[in-house]
């Protein structure tokens, strides 16, 4: 019994209702409010905390190359950079204990059964965290007061414990995609092992997607700002410097994810099978399944309309075998079925925003192999500039498939989430507060990282220090 007891349903279920309604006599109810402002945390949150994923190993990588070549360039870069690091460290830190208060007070029935599932890691996140906060703090200030070896090692456990704090934040997530730990008596929890509920069959494959996203989208953003300026003055050591070292940790990180996006895939059709379906457009169950881009699916018809189709690609990508059968949101009742539109739009750009990356790196890559240094390529330079938002949109993008393509479950074939918000009426007013808040902190940070990025060249970095030697 126990955690067996998930949802079970009938053919004639499929005449149910096509989505949790989000209207109550044509006005937005609170369900709709409820999911709006937590979405618009994570959507905010959730640049912070990549980047904070991901900015300590750059600096951590620039000063170990202070320490190997005793080039001035690099110390000024990894002061700079740990400048950034700080200003999006301290917002991302404000931001998640936003997200710690909302999901007790807007879902306080999934905290109430899942809390004792799911409390171990959000504990070991809390350590990560303090951990990371200390020894940033060192960082800064431990300039000419510890050992430079001590220093550089500081900065890497910084790297390390902002990757830890976000690994156990997506294994609680990845618990709510794939349940484990616990078997159900009389409708509860009961028999709770916070172990074997923090390494559930999700719990792979989420974390190396989410840390490998993390690198691949701040590195193309680092690369692309300091590309712009290369543009300007592609002489400019400073920025020739910064961009190599972005572009290296771009470079191994892009088909790394990719790698483990096709992983990913394979293993939510075996644990999500209606999110997988939603994800490619995938009506009928069958064989031989064609792999669906673009598009505008039809949930009434069962049909894409004005995609690309590629015959027997999902079949291929699911199970390496043409004749692999795959299953279609047809074998599920229709109220639990995801946004189909939504996600499979959602995913495609996802798709999309990596391909893309991917053939700028492999760019990259080769004009590295044949100069050995970082190409000067202007055309190069503005795909740089052009790819810099992109692993952000395909971080957001891809959020989107997780937690849309769950609905209407908060707890995957345990609570749905509408049984799950708060029932306290007039959540606009957090919403629009909340949002209002938000987009405050946002200029701000873009007042405050603009400065940052505006002193093109330190003042006391000759230009001949670093014109163009093989990085």
């Amino acid at each position: 019994m126990g955690r067996r007891q998930r949802f079970t349903y009938s053919a004639a279920q499929n005449k149910q209702p096509k989505h949790e309604p989000i209207t109550h006599g044509g006005v937005l109810n609170d369900l709709f409010f409820a999911r709006s402002q937590m979405g618009m945390s994570l959507a905010f949150h959730i640049i912070f905390a990549v980047i904070g994923m991901a900015m300590p190993l750059l600096m951590a990588v620039s000063e170990g190359c202070y320490l190997w070549t005793k080039n001035p360039i690099f110390l000024e870069l990894s002061k700079r950079w740990a400048a950034g690091t700080t200003i999006l460290f301290a917002v991302g830190a404000v931001s998640g204990t936003v997200l710690s208060f909302e999901l007790g007070l807007l879902w306080p029935k999934f905290m109430q059964y899942a809390g004792g599932i799911i409390g171990m890691p959000f504990s070991l996140e809390g350590f990560a965290f303090f951990t990371e906060a200390i020894f940033l703090g060192i960082y800064l200030y431990g300039w000419n007061r510890v050992p430079p070896v001590l220093h550089w090692l500081a900065g890497i456990v910084v790297a390390l414990s902002g990757v830890l704090s976000a690994v156990f934040v997506v294994l609680a997530n990845a618990w709510m995609n794939a349940p484990t730990g616990f078997d159900v008596v009389k409708g509860q929890p009961t028999n709770i092992d916070p172990i074997a509920a923090m390494l559930n069959p999700a719990s792979l494959h989420e974390t190396i997607h989410m840390v490998l996203a993390a690198y691949v989208a701040t590195a193309f953003l680092a690369a692309g700002i300091h590309a712009f300026f290369l543009l300007r003055d592609p002489q400019n050591a400073f920025h020739r410097a910064s961009c190599s070292i972005a572009l290296a940790v771009a470079c191994v990180s892009i088909p790394l994810q990719m790698l483990s996006g096709d992983f990913a895939a394979r293993e939510v059709a075996k644990l999500e099978p209606p999110k997988l379906a939603a994800m490619e457009a995938h009506y009928q169950t069958g064989t031989g399944v064609p792999l669906v881009i673009g598009g505008i699916p039809n949930n009434d018809t069962g049909k894409v309309s004005y995609a690309l189709q590629i015959p027997y690609g999902l079949s291929m990508l699911i199970g390496y075998n043409p004749q692999t059968k795959v299953v279609g949101l047809e074998d599920f009742p229709r109220d639990q079925w995801p946004n189909v539109p939504l996600v499979h739009l959602s995913f495609d750009i996802m798709v999309g925003a990596g391909s893309a990356m991917l053939a700028v790196a492999a760019w990259v890559a080769w004009g590295w192999w044949r100069t050995r240094r970082l190409p000067d390529n202007k055309w190069l330079l503005r795909a740089l500039v052009c790819c810099s938002p992109l692993g952000f949109i395909a971080v957001e993008t891809g959020w989107f498939v997780t937690e849309l393509g769950r609905q209407p479950w908060i707890i995957y074939g345990f609570m749905r989430t509408r049984d799950a918000v708060t029932p306290m009426p007039g959540l606009i007013v957090p919403f629009t507060t909340f949002t209002t808040v938000y987009l405050l902190l946002a200029v701000i940070v873009i007042f405050l990282l603009r400065r940052q990025f505006m002193e093109t060249r330190p003042h006391w970095i000759k230009r001949e220090t670093f014109k163009k030697e093989p990085v």
